[in-house]
């Protein structure tokens, strides 16, 4: 019995390891992309292109993300249900920004805040894929 407890403890534990390094993947991919963007040119606002802008944040996140777990050797629908984690919030979201309830920059709040859950959703949904080490 301890060593089923032990190894369960280990496999969690690469579990939340494992969620960490996809925010930091995601963040990264975020702050990179956005430079290259803005050495582009390519400046996109919350408050006056909100769609364009959260969509091309996710895009960026999502590069960041799929890269990381490519190197560690996921498949590729199991990194695409993690990117898709960045675009689901705009379900709910762009209609309520489409009807005045909310503004840019509260869809930016609340999208970044539903991708989390979202993001551990995902991997609770594959749980085996995410506390073995790849």
């Amino acid at each position: 019995m301890p060593e089923t407890t032990h190894t369960g403890g280990r496999s969690w534990l690469r579990f939340a390891v494992h969620y960490v390094e996809m925010v930091i993947a995601m963040f990264v991919g975020m702050f990179t992309l956005d430079l290259l963007w803005s050495a582009l040119g390519i400046r996109l606002s919350y408050t006056g292109e909100p769609e364009l802008a959260y969509l091309l944040m996710a895009f960026d996140m999502s590069v960041g993300m799929a890269a990381w777990m490519r190197l560690r050797g996921h498949a590729w629908v199991p990194t695409l249900e993690m990117c898709a984690a960045m675009f689901l919030p705009i379900v709910p979201l762009f209609p309520l920004l489409w009807l005045g309830v909310i503004d840019g920059m509260t869809l930016m709040v609340a999208a970044h805040v539903a991708m989390f859950p979202l993001m551990l959703a995902a991997m609770l949904r594959r749980r085996d894929e995410y506390t073995h080490h790849h």
